[in-house]
């Protein structure tokens, strides 16, 4: 179904070098089983070409897993090291284990000069699909989420709690008990948000004092309502047009950037529209180039109404 595409927001103060970029929307993805890994030269290129300041990390195996390493080719591409994408199972009883996974994050973004730990709070590290989290297990997520924010602390990186398909923060109770139980910042995903019955722009309004992070996304309505109702896989729903250029969905990203402006956010905002790229599918092409373009199209808009006001 053809969507009417949002008008960009007349409130949000000058963002162009905040905009970084996010590899899974060439198809880089840290979920087990998601596709062909694309080619790390060719997305950083591209994001360049795009005007983008920055990169997150992207899946194991994408870009170098030693600092230096990392850093040197970040520099060659003029592009900053954003933050990383890390599940870990923060219910689970075991800290050390969890705080050992963690550990590997903080020192290579501390080590690189990376800014922000992102977390999904995953049932185990392979995906598995989650079950609902008991009294023990939201109040045990809640002190390892804090444990794990004072160890990024330590080495000066952010921390943001991302909810996300297919963790055991998705739907929007879920979403509620998590802010209810934890202390800690949170990444603000506009996409997986109003996927798990979240409204982004609530959120944004009513949350504002915990965003330390901000994945910007929009969503085909028919789509995510297929996804929802456990008709599709997200591989799938992603296959099939999950997640489109910014303003052409449902998630109401100008009234989130009005919101995140009105709180005073000035971090980062990564552009992700999360795309899979499976056996029987060209490689990557112009397709993630064309779709960040217009994205960043929409959000330059934004800025320049809001500069003719």
């Amino acid at each position: 179904m053809a969507q009417t595409r949002e008008q960009p927001a007349s409130q949000v103060r000058p963002m162009p070098e905040r905009l970084a970029g996010a590899p899974i929307s060439w198809g880089a993805c840290e979920v087990p089983g998601w596709g062909r890994m694309p080619d790390a030269e060719t997305v950083l290129a591209e994001m360049v070409q795009l005007g983008l300041h920055g990169t997150e990390l992207g899946p194991p195996s994408f870009l170098p897993a030693e600092p230096g390493a990392l850093s040197a080719r970040l520099r060659h591409h003029g592009l900053r090291f954003v933050g990383t994408f890390t599940p870990l199972a923060l219910h689970d009883p075991d800290l050390e284990a969890t705080a050992r996974h963690a550990r590997r994050a903080i020192d290579l973004l501390a080590g690189a000069g990376g800014q922000v730990l992102v977390v999904a709070a995953v049932q185990d590290l392979a995906w598995s699909t989650p079950e609902p989290l008991d009294d023990a297990g939201w109040r045990r997520l809640a002190a390892h989420s804090a444990e794990i924010q004072a160890l990024a602390a330590e080495h000066g990186i952010t921390f943001a709690l991302h909810p996300h398909v297919g963790t055991v923060i998705e739907a929007a109770d879920q979403v509620s008990r998590a802010l209810a139980e934890t202390e800690v910042g949170w990444c603000l995903d506009t996409g997986h948000l109003l996927i798990g019955g979240t409204d982004p722009a609530a959120f944004a309004r009513e949350h504002g004092d915990r965003i330390t992070h901000v994945h910007l996304k929009d969503v085909d309505d028919a789509v995510a309502a297929e996804l929802r109702a456990g008709r599709l896989t997200l591989l799938q729903a992603t296959q099939r047009g999950l997640f489109v250029a910014l303003g052409r969905g449902g998630a109401h990203v100008a009234t989130v950037l009005r919101a995140l402006d009105d709180h005073g956010y000035d971090g980062w905002l990564v552009l992700e529209q999360d795309t899979a790229i499976t056996a029987d599918e060209p490689a990557v092409d112009s397709g993630a180039l064309r779709d960040a373009a217009e994205s960043i199209a929409f959000i330059n808009s934004a800025q320049t109404e809001e500069i003719n006001r």
